[in-house]
């Protein structure tokens, strides 16, 4: 086999509340490593508590590229991120470290390796009728509609996924051809590096849901009401962004619309987080090329660093940055 001189790239990859940060972090401190957030909602500023943004101590200590880098009311997509990351993973290459890349938005880790296939670009008066037909048949009637065009994306989205919906429609429309037939497409080149990728994958998800609610809880005795509440006086943000379609921000800007009280928003929102962590697993489970570390080891940190060191060819150990 010829030699591969590709330059390297690690991915650290795992569920919401599973200790990505401070594991990126304390790599950091042994090898010469830059780090690169994988987070769709970290993306955006204004979203720090209810995001689990890292403190401002931690991001002087440990900068962290993409995060901060959008406001809330501009969508940012996956192809945006992978322009973005590849652009981070050059400098910090240029610098003569190692790009880190740590979150647990498996779209963006797999648009940024395998690509994405080419869809047409939104079109304003398309998705304007749509959203007035959805209007009158509702976001169900859509996806019926959908599940007869395009089954196969029908499944895969669920019926209260306006926007999926909306978007699997549009293609459709403006192409004559599924969604679903359309996304097969993607990188044909060699991704320009060769990565190790560790996924943090739990054995036993009970102190997982433990942390979820914790945290939760932590979240709204620190003021995610109180940032909510200010994303909503800009007034130029709307409930079906993006970004306030994120967990934790839908259910709280659902709660100050009087939808529901606080003990059903401590609820909505844990359950929200736990599934999400779920889905989160479940497609680390598809990701057969990595090595899986359980985040509740105590030997976790030696684990990953000697993963890290070896993939780095560092065989007397790690090195400081």
């Amino acid at each position: 086999m010829p030699a591969d001189h590709r330059p390297l790239a690690i991915f650290l990859m795992g569920p919401t509340a599973s200790g990505k940060t401070a594991l990126a972090c304390a790599l950091g401190e042994r090898f010469p490593l830059g780090l690169i957030s994988v987070d769709s909602a970290l993306v955006y500023r204004g979203l720090n508590i209810g995001a689990a943004k890292p403190d401002a101590a931690t991001l002087a200590r440990y900068p962290h590229e993409l995060i901060d880098i959008r406001d809330p009311a501009v969508p940012y997509s996956a192809a945006d991120f992978s322009a973005d990351a590849q652009a981070a993973m050059r400098r910090i290459g240029d610098s003569g470290r190692v790009p880190l890349l740590v979150g647990g938005t498996g779209l963006y880790f797999r648009a940024l390796q395998r690509g994405l296939s080419s869809l047409p670009e939104a079109d304003a008066e398309l998705r304007a009728q749509l959203a007035d037909e959805a209007t009158n048949i509702g976001w169900d009637g859509m996806h019926r509609r959908l599940a007869e065009l395009d089954p196969a994306a029908a499944s895969r989205i669920k019926p209260g996924d306006a926007q999926r919906i909306q978007r699997a429609l549009e293609v459709i429309a403006l192409t004559g051809k599924p969604l679903s037939a359309q996304q097969q497409g993607g990188r044909r080149e060699p991704f320009p590096w060769r990565v190790l990728k560790l996924a943090l994958l739990p054995e036993d998800r009970t102190p997982l849901h433990a942390r979820i609610a914790h945290r939760f809880d932590d979240m709204l005795q620190h003021g995610l009401l109180d940032e909510v509440r200010a994303l909503r006086q800009r007034g130029d943000l709307k409930p079906d962004l993006p970004a306030i379609r994120a967990v934790g921000y839908r259910q709280a800007w659902e709660h100050l619309d009087g939808l529901y009280g606080a003990a059903e928003l401590r609820d909505k929102g844990i359950f929200a987080t736990r599934q999400l962590a779920k889905r989160q697993i479940t497609w680390l489970r598809s990701e057969l090329d990595a090595r899986s570390l359980d985040p509740e080891r105590s030997d976790l940190i030696s684990r990953a660093a000697g993963a890290v060191g070896l993939f780095l060819d560092l065989p007397n150990g790690p090195i400081s940055s």
